[in-house]
């Protein structure tokens, strides 16, 4: 019986050195780490969505950690302890069947594009995984006022009424919006595999692409890295043939401001974006965001390359010096 007693005790007592070395003494050295420069509490709004994005089980899919690994860059620069100084208990999740959400309201700062990637995902990306929250949305006869139906694509819409959403879809909305990366302190880079350069950067070519200037002169450009950009930075929107969204996201493919030969207007768009503009006939409600803090001259330059000779598009290609000037001059599209 002493034995027995014994071994349950001394089981006990190692448990609770191993909870307190593994949980509670981790838990105050967080509560010490001040919060990293540009982090901000959250809202009400945003406190609420965040207790929608756990109730909903967001977190079983998607994480919010960017690891110092090159596979992670295209969520930003790695996470650090100040990030999260004022969301506790941390959702870092560990799965990644969805894309990591740390800068998602950077990466995809339209609401619009939000509500209708809850309430059907493959209307915004048809190769999605994720299954629709419907739930949070109510199926009316029309807007009531002061409301703004979600514009979802006809073919995902139903087939009467207009798709309106819940206080909790805007509190999620209003959460995943707020989740942005803070920039890192001026001199630090996170790591030299994971940063992107804010600055200018002359255009390369370990994997060029056709193009020529105005002027005749052949344009080298990294088709590769232009691929991959627009994959993580545009094709949300805009879809990976260039495609669009019908009635939400203009189309790429045969777009007169991607095909004319004067590339201006191309790059003013990606720099500072653009909202409430008729395209074709149609008029497009989302907003475009600015990239401009975001991209560097040359990852611009190899964006706009790739969208100005793909799907059938053939435009001279830009450089990042062209980026360079027309940032430098602040003109709006």
């Amino acid at each position: 019986m002493f034995k027995l007693l014994a071994i349950a005790g001394g089981s006990a007592l190692l448990y609770a050195v191993w909870s307190f070395m593994m949980a509670i003494l981790p838990g105050f050295e967080l509560a010490a780490v001040p919060p990293g420069s540009g982090v901000d509490q959250l809202t009400l709004l945003q406190q609420h969505g965040r207790d929608v994005y756990v109730s909903e089980g967001c977190a079983y899919c998607h994480t919010q950690q960017v690891r110092p690994l090159p596979v992670d860059r295209i969520f930003g620069h790695p996470s650090a302890p100040g990030d999260f100084a004022y969301q506790t208990p941390e959702l870092l999740g560990s799965e990644r069947t969805g894309p990591d959400l740390t800068n998602v309201g950077q990466r995809q700062s339209s609401a619009i594009w939000q509500y209708i990637h809850l309430y059907d995902p493959r209307a915004v990306v048809p190769q999605s995984v994720m299954p629709p929250f419907r739930a949070l949305f109510e199926v009316r006869d029309q807007a009531p006022a002061g409301e703004q139906a979600v514009p979802v694509p006809k073919s995902y819409a139903p087939a009467h009424g207009v798709v309106v959403p819940t206080a909790d879809a805007k509190a999620l909305v209003a959460y995943l919006l707020s989740l942005k990366q803070p920039a890192l302190p001026k001199g630090e880079s996170g790591s030299s595999a994971m940063a992107a350069p804010a600055a200018a950067q002359p255009a390369a070519s370990s994997s060029p692409g056709g193009g020529a200037t105005a002027a005749g002169a052949a344009v080298a450009f990294d088709a590769a890295d232009g691929a991959r950009l627009f994959a993580s930075t545009c094709a949300a929107c805009h879809g990976a043939q260039g495609a669009g969204v019908p009635g939400v996201f203009p189309p790429l493919a045969g777009n007169p401001v991607v095909n004319d030969k004067d590339p201006g207007e191309h790059v003013r768009v990606v720099l500072h974006g653009l909202h409430g503009r008729t395209i074709g006939g149609t008029a497009y409600a989302a907003q475009m965001p600015s990239f401009a803090a975001q991209l560097s001259d040359a990852q611009i330059a190899d964006i706009i390359d790739h969208e100005r000779t793909s799907w059938g598009n053939h435009a001279p290609a830009v450089t990042a010096g062209e980026v360079a000037a027309i940032r430098a001059k602040g003109e709006q599209p």
